[in-house]
């Protein structure tokens, strides 16, 4: 008897012990330890200079509360949260990402929405858009940061007269001005890429996917757009993304869609370029070209929002102030979600943020449903079979619209 309880002594000993390695944090924080309850951990896969100057501004803003704000690079971040995204121990209290991976870290109960921590005072001044993309089932689930959206760069030393404000002008001067048998063109894009595609589809009013998760690959609307962007496709190259991408940087063509992330390379290559928005070209219908937009946002773990309440409540009203998207614009030319950074006149005059600025206004944010990430693949197969292989739309919108809906039946 003595040797049984001597037996349950040492393992439930072991299983205290245990228990405390495993869970010194959460442990600490529902002891009142200050210093684990004001460390903040953001995980994110952002570039390095950006985010240090983030990880900067936070901690020199909160330094009188005594908040400790680190950043944390994870390559392969969505896997990182499907693992460790409820694990209060290894996982990041907030992360820092993309808003279109949002409905599927809300799906598998990671994510506390925002305003169990704030009032949603906190982030009135941000552009519509922008919460638009952070919200999910009419809950708000991340802070908006910083957007981009695609783009229409002009070599000013190669376009001749003004950029016109139609896509039927633009048409016709890209007829003018392109002949593939020299390798020199007017106009660029990836033109069988479905994100650099849907300016025309949101534009003629079809949708890649709603937000019911019904696919549009098939929708009349939709098709409209896809048959009217088959023209230009035709004036366009390979719409291979290096192939567009060094047409332009070569001099072989006088313009390009594409987002922000292509401005380092065009400076290197030391290109006279000007920026024009994307909803400054009228379509036929009389509608815009309508971009997708990606958004970069901050949500919440669970467990933070609930042990770390209190700083991560500070942390989300300080990356909600204006002054750090003017940071971040003056640094790294990111466009800010926050309306009132634009009052700064270095941001509102740079020409790359102040014409993403504007596209904001009818920009979609790209779905931030799961479904969404299956889509990808039949919409751009259409495309290819339209732009590439030269087949009828009719003949094989249906085929590709049931490949969605079973991609998407196969996620259940």
């Amino acid at each position: 008897m003595k040797k049984m309880a001597l037996i349950l002594c040492i393992a439930m000993t072991a299983a205290m012990f245990t228990g405390c390695s495993k869970n010194t944090d959460s442990v600490a924080a529902k002891q009142g330890n200050k210093e684990a309850l004001n460390t903040i951990r953001i995980w994110h896969d952002g570039d390095k200079a950006m985010i240090q100057l983030m990880e900067d501004h936070l901690n020199e803003a909160l330094s009188d509360d005594g908040i400790n704000v680190k950043f944390e690079q994870k390559s392969g971040l969505t896997d990182q949260i499907k693992l460790y995204g409820s694990d209060e121990v290894n996982g990041p209290d907030l992360y820092m990402y993309a808003h279109d991976s949002l409905g599927m870290f809300v799906e598998m109960g990671a994510l506390a929405p925002i305003t169990d921590v704030i009032d949603k005072t906190v982030y009135a001044d941000m552009l519509p858009m922008t919460l638009k993309a952070g919200n999910y089932k009419d809950a708000q689930y991340l802070m908006p940061v910083y957007f981009e959206t695609l783009l229409f760069i002009y070599n000013k030393d190669l376009w001749e007269g003004e950029v016109p404000s139609t896509t039927e002008e633009l048409y016709s001067y890209m007829k003018n001005h392109t002949d593939a048998t020299t390798g020199t063109y007017a106009l660029v894009n990836q033109h069988s890429t479905a994100y650099n595609v849907a300016p025309f589809i949101n534009g003629f009013g079809g949708f890649i996917i709603n937000e019911q998760a019904k696919p549009g690959l098939n929708d009349k609307k939709t098709m409209e757009a896809i048959e009217y962007n088959k023209k230009f496709a035709k004036l366009e190259a390979d719409g291979d993304y290096n192939t567009v991408n060094a047409l332009f940087k070569d001099g072989k063509a006088a313009a390009i869609i594409g987002g922000p992330w292509l401005i380092s390379g065009v400076k290197e290559a030391k290109i006279n370029y000007g920026i024009k928005s994307l909803c400054d070209f009228k379509l036929p219908n009389g509608n815009t070209l309508v971009p997708y937009s990606g958004v970069q946002g901050v949500g919440v773990m669970k467990h933070a929002a609930e042990t770390k309440k209190d700083a991560v409540e500070k942390v989300l009203k300080e990356i909600a102030e204006p002054q750090l998207g003017i940071d971040l614009a003056e640094n790294s030319r990111c466009a800010p979600a926050n309306q009132k950074s634009y009052e700064n006149p270095t941001v509102s005059k740079d020409e790359m943020i102040a014409a993403m600025r504007k596209t904001a206004d009818t920009a979609q944010p790209m779905p931030n449903i799961p479904q969404m990430s299956v889509m990808w693949g039949p919409a751009e197969s259409l495309l290819a079979a339209v732009n590439k292989s030269g087949k009828d739309l009719n003949s094989v919108a249906d085929e590709y619209q049931k490949q969605a809906e079973t991609a998407i039946a196969d996620m259940q």
